[in-house]
């Protein structure tokens, strides 16, 4: 077996918090000469870093980052990385691809981290480790994509990203003893908000040049339907990452982006977060009157837990597994 220490990058969190304040009019960065301004600085990034959900509870920013500090990632005996390839020119816009001893024609789960749409990365411990040890010895190759964050790119830029990158992965597959055509586009979080836009929306697939996949599992995202997220309470940084703009609020939105019946699809949703099961039943109702087919799946964990657990032995795994079977997947 080998092992693989995962760097943390808690200092990026707050540098990434810090630039989103910055975009949002929160503060003048020329002022942050003095220690004064400094201080206010460093308070309003914390006042970032404590969030209020729907029900007026108070939340930290890392209960939305898939990381696990100090976890570590197990790559199965003759697994391989391949790290960092480039699908576009930002630093950010890269991929790193996991792949199993003997890959051929092997099927392909494509990951999309979360983080408020601010921070995360594709390494992240909490992201891979369980889900690496449960599907890369059934023969799965792993890709974990990066994307450019908030301030940096708006949620439809950043949709822009995962498709690009899907449309490398397309390409390449077959370079790595994968099946293009026998592809899962999972995503938790922000990243789920990503993934179940491209999967409502097939012109946002072709912008980038890519193609619809097999099958795509949603892990937990609060922002299913971002029109009645925004004029309901909600978690603060949806006004940083969302503006205070309706228009731009149904473009992002992957409820009011379905037209049309999207590919078969898992809707998991932590049953502690009833306004996102809410709105996951409500976009199951749709996909269905349109043709699709569509499972939404209560789980009784926490929101960090529905994307870290996943992977691990028991009901929740095995859930997944029972749609991965019905598309006749491994």
């Amino acid at each position: 077996m080998r092992h693989l220490s995962l760097p943390q990058a808690r200092c990026w969190t707050q540098l990434l918090l810090l630039l989103a304040c910055v975009a949002a009019g929160a503060m003048r960065p020329a002022a942050a000469a003095t220690g004064a301004v400094a201080r206010t600085v460093a308070a309003q990034a914390a006042q970032m870093r404590e969030l209020t959900d729907a029900s007026g509870t108070r939340r930290r920013a890392s209960e939305f980052d898939d990381d696990d500090p100090g976890g570590i990632v197990t790559l199965p005996a003759g697994a391989r990385v391949e790290r960092d390839l480039a699908y576009g020119t930002d630093p950010a816009q890269r991929l790193d691809v996991y792949i199993p001893a003997g890959a051929s024609r092997s099927p392909l789960i494509v990951l999309v981290h979360g983080g408020a749409w601010m921070i995360g990365d594709k390494s992240n411990a909490g992201l891979l480790a369980n889900k690496i040890t449960r599907w890369l010895p059934r023969g799965y190759v792993l890709v974990s994509v990066n994307y450019r964050l908030v301030p940096k790119a708006n949620p439809l830029q950043q949709a822009d990203d995962v498709a690009r990158a899907l449309a490398l992965v397309q390409a390449r597959a077959s370079q790595w003893g994968a099946d293009a055509n026998r592809l899962v586009l999972m995503g938790h979080s922000a990243g789920a908000h990503l993934v179940m836009l491209l999967a409502s929306d097939d012109d946002l697939l072709r912008a980038a040049g890519a193609r619809r996949w097999q099958a795509t599992v949603s892990l937990d995202s609060a922002a299913i339907d971002v029109v009645s997220a925004m004029q309901a309470p909600h978690y603060a940084f949806f006004d940083t990452v969302f503006a205070a703009d309706p228009a731009f609020w149904a473009q992002a939105s992957p409820l009011h982006r379905l037209k049309a019946a999207p590919l078969p699809t898992l809707l998991v949703c932590s049953s502690q977060r009833e306004a996102a099961c809410s709105a996951n039943r409500q976009y199951a109702s749709r996909a269905a009157a349109l043709g699709g087919r569509i499972q939404v799946v209560p789980v009784s964990l926490s929101h960090r837990e529905v994307n870290q657990e996943l992977g691990l032995a028991g009901e929740y795994s095995d859930a997944v597994d029972r749609f991965l079977a019905q598309q006749g997947l491994p």
